[in-house]
């Protein structure tokens, strides 16, 4: 008789990743599950990114945009700063945020603690200890602060926690302009603060095509005001009697000014403080190692999620999970599917890219073709009274598509198109075959379609 422990199933961290698997594998009538969490049930997804990030975008791009209609008087609209963070609040409630319900509907035994590995089926819980006969890491990311001196010393901001304010700052600094950099700037942004952002890299959103960041930070500066600083690193945080200070090089040239409020914005890194050397699980600096079926060095131990690196993606942490519950279930050897993977930057115009982007396509040598249009030329443009933005696809010789990026309102929607038809090997053809709405967006596409098909 085997060795019994006290589940068949333990997975670490209630994200997306977790809650997955966790719900999928308890479906199996008479497996034993538990989940673990060590900061609020719904993981940050639901707590405090994902989730209270659209809500405060969704707000702050509303308002601007009334703002920016002349048939509108714009000087007379006000708004209660307190009731953006009382939405969030009641939106994270209403969604289950912090809640175990659905995990005791599902049978799921929830646990509110930290997990640190004894062995490879021994985790301890504070003074507690429970076995599992397999593990499913999901712990999920945490944030980079990176190299910048001073931080233990000068308060800042995470854009978690930049997002809870409950009074609007006059002045506040971005350090990063990565997605979400971008994302906390134009929030502050479009509500009245003065933003300053500094990137290191020579444009925004570094792991976009040129064209996106350049679209992105023109919007920007000649839209919302925000000064942008790139190819300029942090060196340090500072703070006196009267105010903070940020020292930061330029061209070569050390500089500093006075800020108020200071977000630092500065990517994520996984969270592997687990004890995994305990257990046999080999890791790097940039996560957990998996083989195809995300089975760690230790035969009995899965990892799923941002906890494995890379960038940071919700869909693909919960998609991950979902793939390897399945497997576990049914012994299957389902290999994951990334094609048609998406990722969206909520600003305003939203960013949205699926497949390789044309500087990937590059590196690896792929021959490829492509086409981009404006989306000024566009009936669109001047019914929503903007002209930022483009339509841009890649495709083999064959008429496949590769990847494309779209900077427009609305971009997360017109990409579930493309993606689709790489998901499904739909030709370009097709795709300029098929009637858009007249006076759309998604009429971009069809016209880049168009182009590469003939």
């Amino acid at each position: 008789m085997g060795k019994k422990y006290n589940f068949d199933y333990c997975i670490i961290g209630s994200g997306p990743a977790g809650t997955a698997a966790a719900l999928t594998l308890a479906s199996k009538q008479k497996t034993k599950v538990a989940i673990i969490e060590d900061h609020a049930f719904g993981g940050s997804n639901l707590n405090t990114r994902d989730v209270p990030y659209s809500i405060c975008l969704n707000f702050s791009h509303t308002f601007a945009r009334l703002k920016s209609f002349p048939e509108i008087n714009g000087q007379e609209l006000h708004f209660n700063f307190p009731s953006v963070l009382a939405h969030q609040n009641q939106t994270i409630s209403a969604l289950g945020g912090g809640s175990t319900d659905v995990y005791e509907a599902a049978g799921v035994i929830s646990m509110f603690s930290h997990a640190h590995f004894l062995d490879a089926h021994t985790v301890a819980l504070g003074n507690d200890q429970i076995t599992a006969e397999n593990f499913i890491i999901a712990t999920g990311s945490k944030l980079k602060p990176g190299d910048i001196v001073g931080l233990d010393d000068v308060p800042y901001l995470t854009p978690e926690t930049a997002i809870k304010l409950r009074k609007l700052p006059k002045y506040a600094l971005v350090i990063g302009g990565g997605a979400t950099g971008c994302e906390v700037a134009s929030y502050f942004a479009e509500l009245g603060t003065s933003v300053f952002m500094i990137e290191a890299a020579d444009r925004l959103l570094p792991k976009e095509d040129p064209e996106v960041g350049m679209a992105i930070q023109d919007y920007f500066s000649t839209k919302l005001g925000i000064k942008i600083a790139i190819g300029t690193r942090v060196v340090a945080l500072e703070r006196d009697s009267i105010s903070k200070k940020i020292v930061f090089t330029t061209g070569g040239q050390e500089k500093s000014v006075r800020i108020d409020c200071v977000i630092l914005a500065t990517g994520s890194e996984p969270a592997l403080d687990l004890g995994l050397e305990n257990a046999g699980v080999k890791y790097t600096r940039d996560g957990i190692v998996v083989n195809k079926m995300f089975q760690t060095s230790a035969k009995n131990i899965y990892a799923v999620g941002d906890c494995l690196g890379g960038d940071s993606s919700t869909e693909k942490s919960e998609y991950q999970a979902t793939v390897l519950a399945n497997n576990l279930l049914n012994k299957g050897r389902t290999y994951a599917n990334y094609r048609g993977l998406t990722r969206v930057v909520n600003t305003y115009p939203e960013v949205a890219t699926v497949g390789m982007t044309e500087s990937e396509l590059r590196k690896t040598k792929t021959r490829y073709k492509k086409a981009m249009v404006e989306i000024k030329n566009f009936p669109a443009s001047r019914i929503q009274k903007i002209d930022t933005g483009f339509v841009k696809v890649m495709t083999s010789n064959t008429g496949k598509i590769l990847g494309a990026s779209i900077v427009t309102p609305e971009a997360s929607l017109l990409i579930t198109e493309i993606a689709l038809a790489m998901r499904s090997n739909t030709s370009i053809v097709d795709v300029a075959d098929l009637p858009h709405i007249a006076n759309g967006f998604a009429t971009a596409i069809k016209e880049v379609a168009e182009k590469l098909s003939r």
